[in-house]
């Protein structure tokens, strides 16, 4: 049994990646002030301890960081709204990433003997740059406080790796979808919002002209790497940031006529002029992560598979919860 922070761990990732280790017999400590997340979203299990407190109140998480001496660190907490941190750019500094650099410095400075400290970074670091595929090497180009804050973090998370010796980890997670992504989030992924319109025969507010593209990734290929990269001795030793993705690419457009033909539905759609700043086009290369032997099992179409099946036969209760 090993044990694990996840900060952020009723957000949509950290509480997918809890369900796994749970599932494993991983005892989990929870931080989240559930600014986004949901406590629905966190399991009901004996193994996880949850606090609902924010990560930048530093004497809490010293404490818990010292008391507990976790085996296994994922840093996932939170703002991840572009918009509220081009609105609020100090306050949300503070949370994505000095809060992120203290927890780093307690680990240093007591010498906490953790295993493996993973950091969730963006795509949103290569900002409109038009190399693609996006490779750990691309051009980093952050044009929001938000995608500034998660380079600066990454590169923390790395330095103090190589500096004194901790061993820390960055992922640059691309367009994720699935189960307890929350539709009503001012962040939320665009498949998890056109889910909630097809259910619900909402309208969908489609910005420009659908030939988008991204690198639609469901969530348990993204755990599956989550856990590569922190437990298996192929990624022992690495210090450094990967792209978590398939390396597929799938125009919005298309990604929504496969998903009307899993739903039996059509979507009904608003079109209207792009927004200023949107990245036309955003996908990955995902061969450093390969080279660990990570290998992605799910297409775009057997996820929204999967994820259309939870949604009506399991996740009802979610969705409710997200619309009141």
């Amino acid at each position: 049994m090993s044990n694990v922070l996840i900060t952020g761990g009723a957000g949509f990732v950290g509480s997918n990646l809890a369900d796994r280790l749970v599932a494993q017999g991983d005892k989990v400590t929870i931080v989240d002030d559930l600014s986004m997340g949901l406590v629905e979203n966190i399991p009901d299990s004996d193994l996880v301890t949850f606090y609902e407190e924010s990560i930048t109140n530093k004497e809490f998480m010293e404490h818990l960081l010292v008391k507990n001496k976790f085996d296994y660190i994922y840093l996932f907490a939170g703002v991840a709204s572009v918009a509220d941190s081009v609105a609020r750019p100090y306050e949300t500094h503070q949370v994505n990433q000095e809060a992120n650099v203290f927890l780093l410095e307690i680990i240093r400075k007591r010498k906490l003997p953790v295993k493996k400290i993973l950091f969730a970074s963006s795509a949103a670091v290569y900002g409109d740059d038009p190399q693609l595929p996006k490779t750990e090497l691309s051009r980093i180009k952050p044009l929001t406080p938000y995608a500034i804050d998660k380079f600066a973090s990454e590169r923390y998370m790395i330095d103090y790796g190589n500096l004194y010796d901790l061993p820390t980890v960055a992922v640059r997670f691309f367009n994720i979808f699935g189960p307890k992504q929350n539709p009503s989030s001012p962040y939320s992924g665009v498949i998890s919002i056109i889910t909630d319109c097809i259910r619900e025969g909402k309208t969908f507010n489609l910005y420009g002209d659908g030939e988008q593209v991204r690198d639609f990734t469901y969530i348990d290929d993204i755990i599956d790497a989550l856990l590569l990269l922190t437990r298996s001795d192929n990624a022992s030793n690495t210090h450094g940031t990967y792209n978590v993705a398939t390396g597929m690419k799938t125009s919005l457009k298309d990604m929504i006529s496969i998903y009307e033909d899993i739903a039996g539905k059509k979507l009904d759609i608003k079109y209207l002029e792009s927004r200023k700043g949107d990245i036309k086009y955003s996908y990955a290369d995902t061969s450093k992560l390969c080279k660990l032997g990570y290998k992605p099992k799910y297409s775009v179409e057997m996820g929204l598979r999967k994820y259309w099946k939870y949604v009506n036969e399991k996740g009802g209760n979610d969705y409710e919860n997200f619309n009141n």
